[in-house]
């Protein structure tokens, strides 16, 4: 049965940009939420590997995991010396993963920059990614790549943000040592329908990021036209799981028809632990319901 993790989406800033958080006060924070596990960022850990073992006790002192990282490689620079740093970045991060006793490592294309062609830029990530698989595979832990819109801190979006382009890279790479992260509300930012884009990657997905989102204004083929935006839809916002456009009864049904047993990571909450620990609630309602024998 899937396990559940949390993501702090709502003090992604406060741990990374003003540094008015540390991982240490989310660790007591997120330990009050009914969870198995949290989903760390790279941008809020250290390097030095002494102060990662002591973010790892505190996790297990708390009875918590760190079964998934969430991390941004950037392969479609048209620098090849960049293209380099990325691939070696991956592979500090799934030794970082593997430190914790993790599961998955997030893997993704890179930006969309204007000046890079589909095919040149499926030709890099694919290249990158199978730079990184024999050192995922040496640490024992899956590359996850995710249906992604845009990293916080990122100018553009995603290379590989439409499916066509996400499947034309996965479809490359055949490795028990890769999967998919599959992210429903990602789909909708990228003007696709979630259940098609997990209908066609469901027998690859090893984990799970939830969240739902709403429309403040607009439609969704509003959002299909928003082509090239920078930054997040202002249209299309978070809300409490369960609440929003995301359909997690047939989601859930089709995750269970193929046996999932991943992690789900709740990339929710910015307005609050409130919202957060709703969340929390609602899926574990779901989970038990879609997944326990009765």
């Amino acid at each position: 049965m899937p396990r559940l993790a949390v993501f702090p989406k709502c003090f992604m800033d406060d741990l990374c940009v003003k540094g008015t958080m540390t991982v240490y006060e989310w660790i007591d924070l997120a330990s009050t939420l009914p969870v198995q596990g949290l989903e760390f960022y790279t941008g809020f850990l250290p390097e030095e590997r002494l102060e990662l073992e002591r973010i790892r006790d505190a996790l297990r002192r708390k009875k918590l995991e760190m079964p998934m990282l969430c991390c941004s490689p950037d392969f479609t620079s048209p620098d090849e010396k960049e293209q380099r740093f990325w691939v070696e970045q991956e592979k500090k991060w799934i030794d970082l993963v593997a430190l914790f006793g993790g599961k998955t490592c997030r893997i993704l294309s890179g930006q969309r920059r204007p000046d890079v062609s589909r095919s040149q830029g499926v030709a890099w990530v694919v290249q990158c990614i199978k730079e990184c698989l024999s050192h995922a595979q040496q640490r024992g832990v899956i590359l996850a790549m995710e249906n992604h819109y845009k990293d916080n801190y990122w100018k553009y979006p995603e290379f590989a943000q439409r499916l066509s382009i996400f499947m034309e890279v996965i479809n490359q790479i055949h490795s028990p040592w890769f999967g998919v992260n599959y992210d429903p509300s990602n789909a909708i930012l990228a003007g696709d329908d979630p259940l098609v884009v997990l209908n066609a990657v469901k027998d690859r997905v090893v984990s799970m990021h939830a969240s739902d989102r709403y429309l403040k204004s607009g439609s969704l083929e509003d959002l299909r036209q928003a082509e090239g935006t920078l930054g997040y839809s202002p249209n299309l916002v978070h809300g409490v799981i369960g609440k929003g456009l995301n359909d997690y009864d047939a989601i859930l049904r089709v995750l269970k028809s193929v046996g999932f047993d991943g992690w789900i990571s709740i990339e929710d909450g910015l307005n609050g632990m409130d919202e957060l620990r709703e969340s929390a609630e609602f899926l574990i309602k779901k989970i038990k319901q879609h997944f326990m024998k009765f």
